[in-house]
């Protein structure tokens, strides 16, 4: 099955670019992403549309932070990338004449319908700033690990 990452990708990128100070170029995040650096840029166009992140052409250029953290949710950033499809579960048809096959319709478009409102809502209670005090409680544990598993852009 192929799962749409693309928010889990740009929060990932958008931490990034919360740790540094300089800008950061496309290459350098798609390689965060062990992605393409055109595939990159292409989806952080849509967050420079949506005011999330600026762009810096030349040398020294890139991404950097355009947001307050503090204020900017992941629904925010969710629907900076269209609102994808959350669930991968969808009706067989969608204009059934079969009486059985519109029950199956009714009972998945409400539960999907339910079960969409209360991950929107929990996207708008979790903020950039949250995700990153995360990342900090997770990297001064790991400080006292063995191992630590993150890496730098």
């Amino acid at each position: 099955m192929n799962f749409d990452s693309r928010l889990s990708g740009v929060l990932h990128l958008l931490l990034h670019l919360m740790e540094s100070r300089q800008a950061i170029p496309s290459g350098r995040l798609a390689t965060a992403l062990n992605s393409n650096p055109v595939v990159v840029r292409r989806t952080m166009a849509g967050l420079r549309d949506a005011g999330l992140v600026t762009s810096e052409k030349g040398h020294g250029g890139g991404w950097r932070l355009a947001c307050d953290p503090a204020r900017t949710t992941l629904l925010d950033v969710y629907r900076a990338l269209g609102s994808p499809t959350l669930f991968a579960v969808g009706n067989r048809s969608q204009s059934p004449t079969c009486l059985i096959e519109q029950a199956v319709n009714a009972a998945l478009d409400d539960t999907l319908r339910e079960a969409g409102t209360l991950i929107t809502a929990r996207l708008q209670t979790l903020t950039l700033a949250a995700l990153a005090s995360d990342f900090q409680s997770r990297r001064q544990l790991s400080l006292c690990a063995p191992q630590e598993n993150t890496h730098a852009v």
